[in-house]
């Protein structure tokens, strides 16, 4: 899941920019939480509402299998920790749903897996401005980072978050972009599309930055692309806008009305998406 939350998401994330101009950095985007789940009845039922925001809906229905099922009580709490990245609320629900998932924990990749949400969480709260809790994000990635295995399956998110802290918390984007590409390569290994939607988006919004608009376009192109393929509607807006920064004039400002169209949509989410369509569209 996420899966998450643009720097907030950064899902945590200007008109574009000529060649000759360094372009701004592009707002934090909601990163992934988890990937895209399988057949099973309950999965499908829980990507369905997580991909149109509904994740205190989608969190209950894991509720049952939480209380002794340490993967379902870490997948409940990703959700709900992506639900601060897209929304900043619910901190509480999601601090009380991880040491629920830290405390049934019973080997590496779990322990792993819910420190990789403790630094999620603990970011989501410093990009954002709730509070600074930039030493707490670095601890709990680090540790997590300790007890994962190059080849776990939680392994691709880690790198993509530890990707996040470095362009957004630290501005280092030489470090990022490496992060970034370890997650970008053990996404596709492991067939996780939704996690490399946020790896092109993040990989695009560098290259952005640097001046190569052509690999802008195209990183931001495949971003959207996947998550319209998904389904992930919850993830489109930011995906449309982050396209038009890169985009032609009059592509851009088709991009932008639609991202705004469902953003309104959405009912406002992700929340910190409002300030970039209101400076971009004030630009244009």
């Amino acid at each position: 899941m996420s899966g998450s939350a643009d720097a907030a998401d950064s899902v945590s994330s200007a008109d574009p920019v000529p060649l000759a101009v360094p372009a701004p950095a592009p707002a934090p985007e909601v990163p992934a939480a988890r990937t895209v789940e399988g057949d099973d009845p309950l999965d499908r039922a829980v990507w369905r509402l997580r991909s149109r925001g509904c994740w205190d809906d989608a969190a209950a229905l894991l509720e049952p299998h939480s209380a002794r099922h340490a993967p379902a009580a870490l997948r409940r709490a990703a959700l709900l920790v992506e639900r601060c990245m897209f929304t900043t609320t619910g901190w509480a629900e999601a601090e009380d749903a991880l040491r629920a998932a830290e405390a049934l924990a019973g080997d590496d990749d779990e322990r792993g897996g819910a420190a990789c949400e403790r630094g999620h969480l603990a970011y989501a709260a410093t990009v954002l401005g709730v509070r600074d809790r930039a030493d707490e994000a670095r601890s709990a990635l680090g540790r997590a980072a300790a007890l994962l295995a190059p080849t776990a399956a939680g392994r691709p998110l880690l790198d993509f978050r530890r990707g996040l802290m470095a362009e957004h918390v630290a501005d280092s984007p030489d470090a990022a972009r490496a992060a970034y590409r370890r997650a970008h390569a053990g996404a596709t290994a492991q067939g996780d599309s939704l996690l490399l939607s946020f790896t092109w988006r993040h990989l695009a919004g560098l290259a952005l930055r640097d001046g190569e608009l052509a690999e802008a376009r195209h990183g931001f192109a495949e971003s959207l692309r996947i998550r319209e393929e998904l389904g992930f509607l919850v993830g489109t807006a930011p995906a449309l806008a982050a396209l038009a920064d890169a985009a032609p004039e009059d592509d851009a400002d088709r991009l932008r009305a639609e991202a705004a169209r469902l953003f309104r949509l959405m009912g406002g989410v992700p929340t910190w998406l409002a300030d970039h369509l209101s400076t971009t569209t004030a630009a244009t």
